[in-house]
């Protein structure tokens, strides 16, 4: 593949853990697993191809571990080994019957290829979904491959990720173990193409120039990538123009799915039967859910999904696990830095040696003990892990931090009987989404330093003062704003950030001189297509100069702000080229905008008794 982006986030960062990058010798695997290739026929005919590599010594008999994917399975051939299996390295050693498949529609596997195939829960006859092609393949492994001891258990990081909770929900008795780790779970309302209906616009470009081209027979090669011809991000999509020049400028006719998301511009039918989460009933298998506190792809799905499962299951041994980590992170780093904020301690590796693979021992092969709580999380702040009996923990206590004049924030309600501060926003020079020039959209923006952005003019800043005692957040935010804009659409971004004593010393991580005092790190941040305000279903327009009320949710957090640091929100009403550009002219079909329809408009965002912005934090009371 030409472009190191689409080499790495589409292979390596969907699919296959870190060993590989450290080009382990598979020496070992060779002589202790014997590999096969299998056809496995499903119930409509289609034919799904399986990788087997079952252990050569048939002295005892194994579980299967198994992952679904779309982003192939190779390397293809019976004598042509992978360098590693499983989650990590401590399966290869253990020994387990280890199942790798290509899902309908995707290099060596027939049928036809779905996105986010909708889950049918009353199939009758030859229909099939995503759990039915699941179901039929253990049944399939479990009759045909020798020395198995009958249990299955199913893993997998983003994509893979939602399979694994098709897995889940497939009602086969032989699967026991489930771990959908960043899973892809709403595509429309938080997870990589669509945040709050707001079109990231970057992670699909990067996605659907390779995934959506067409494959008109099998093949066990990745079409050619898109070639940029640019190395600056920023500059390609402004210079690209409005979304519709999209297909004559970059696809050219050869991305299947572009159609999709124009004719769907809103949370239709369409959105609503791939969102996986009202399926989540009558789960058996123990459930491992995963996700990266900094994951830029599926943070909100890791979340959504734990929470999902507990609401329709509420005796499932269901458990959420989340670290400092980036999509994937657990499974491709040590986890003992992230961007350029260090922490104590190697988080990824811990994890892999005291949660996930005891958790599959147990299940699978009865030895130990089930080694989690309920919720387990990385608090960064603290740069701690801490268990809890329930997420969001039943010792936070919800609170308003509310923005106030001179760019103040306070627990405090305002008292003015009439306040805001404006800023215009111009879709000619949008808001960039952090300081760098790359073509690359980097996973290290969800924890960048936000300094550049506090000193546009087009970027409002509130601040609390420097905090007497460490406060804990733990569970979601809202943001809560009241807001009016001269024009008649608009996009308003939120961002919570950790603001760090100036008096801190910079340091050194990974040749880069870190300049740690007063740094704004990223907490969270979130985007809220206006439109969607009031429905993501029916769209509606503002009126010019009317006060509304713009609420939305932003994925839950576990942060510590430090005495002495504080706490910073940013408002802002682009987050380019990350987000596409709202016109702020009210168009019926938004991607249907054309370069004409751009303007400037000034946006309000009040603060006063009748209309309190603000953010609705979990507080933890008690640890």
């Amino acid at each position: 593949m030409k472009h190191p982006l689409l080499a790495l986030l589409f292979l390596f960062l969907f699919t296959i853990p870190k060993q590989l990058f450290a080009q382990q010798d598979s020496a070992y695997i060779r002589d202790n697993y014997v590999k096969h290739e299998y056809q496995i026929q499903m119930r409509d005919g289609a034919k799904l191809f399986t990788a087997v590599y079952a252990p050569k010594d048939q002295s005892k008999k194994y579980p299967f571990m198994m992952i679904r994917t779309p982003y192939n399975v190779g390397p293809y051939g019976e004598h042509q080994y992978r360098k590693v299996l499983g989650p990590s390295s401590d399966f290869i050693h253990e020994g387990f019957i280890f199942v790798y498949q290509d899902v309908r529609g995707r290099f060596m596997s027939t049928g036809d290829f779905v996105n986010v195939r909708p889950h049918h829960p009353q199939k009758k006859g030859k229909e099939i979904d995503e759990s039915s092609d699941t179901y039929d393949t253990v049944d399939w492994l479990l009759k045909n491959v020798p020395n198995n001891n009958g249990k299955v258990g199913v893993w997998g990081i983003s994509y893979p990720g939602f399979y694994s909770v098709t897995a889940a929900i497939s009602g086969h008795p032989a699967i026991k173990a489930v771990s959908p780790q960043a899973p892809v779970t709403n595509w429309f309302l938080g997870d990589d193409f669509h945040h709050n209906g707001a079109f990231m616009m970057m992670d699909y470009f990067n996605f659907y120039t390779v995934m959506g081209v067409p494959r008109p027979n099998l093949t066990t090669e990745w079409p050619a990538s898109f070639d940029y011809k640019s190395s600056d991000n920023y500059s390609f999509y402004l210079n690209l123009g409005a979304l519709p020049d999209i297909e004559k400028k970059m696809f050219k006719g050869n991305v299947a799915y572009w159609n999709d998301f124009l004719q769907h511009p809103n949370y239709d039918d369409y959105w609503k039967a791939r969102d996986i989460r009202q399926f989540m009933k009558g789960i058996k298998p123990a459930t491992l859910v995963v996700g990266g506190l900094f994951d830029a792809e599926d943070c909100w799905g890791a979340f959504e999904t734990y929470k999902s499962i507990e609401k329709q299951n509420p005796n499932a041994k269901n458990t959420l696990v989340e670290g400092p980590w980036f999509h994937g992170g657990w499974a491709r780093s040590k986890g003992n830095y992230f961007g350029d904020i260090k922490f104590g301690s190697e988080t990824g590796t811990w994890y892999q040696k005291n949660i996930e693979f005891p958790f599959f021992m147990y299940y699978l092969k009865g030895v130990g003990k089930d080694p989690r709580p309920e919720a387990l999380m990385f608090d960064v702040g603290a740069d701690k892990w801490k268990e809890f009996a329930s997420w969001p923990p039943k010792e936070v206590k919800e609170k308003n931090i509310y923005f106030q004049a001179n760019q103040k924030l306070l627990f405090d309600k305002p008292l003015l009987a009439a306040g805001f501060d404006e800023y215009i926003s111009d879709p000619k020079h949008p808001v960039p989404y952090q300081d760098e020039i790359s073509m690359e959209r980097t996973r290290e923006y969800m924890i960048d330093d936000q300094r550049f952005a506090s000193r546009r003019p087009d970027v409002l800043v509130y601040q609390t003062g420097a905090l007497t005692e460490d406060i804990t957040l733990a569970g979601p935010i809202w943001a809560d704003l009241f807001v009016s804009t001269t024009g008649t659409d608009a996009d308003f971004v939120v961002k919570v950030i950790d603001v760090y004593p100036d008096s801190l010393k910079s340091y050194t991580l990974n040749g880069k001189d870190v300049k740690i005092g007063g740094y704004q790190m990223l907490l969270r941040g979130e985007v809220m297509r206006g439109r969607y305000r009031k429905s993501f279903e029916k769209p509606e327009a503002f009126t010019p100069g009317k006060v509304e009320e713009v609420k939305f949710s932003m994925p839950d957090v576990m942060h510590t702000f430090r005495k002495g640091h504080k706490i910073m929100v940013q408002v802002q009403s682009s987050w380019f080229p990350l987000v596409d550009r709202n016109p702020q002219k009210y168009i019926e079909n938004i991607y249907k905008s054309q370069e004409g329809d751009f303007q400037k408009a000034t946006h309000r965002v009040y603060f006063d008794v009748e209309h309190p912005s603000s953010i609705k934090v979990s507080v933890l009371e008690k640890e």
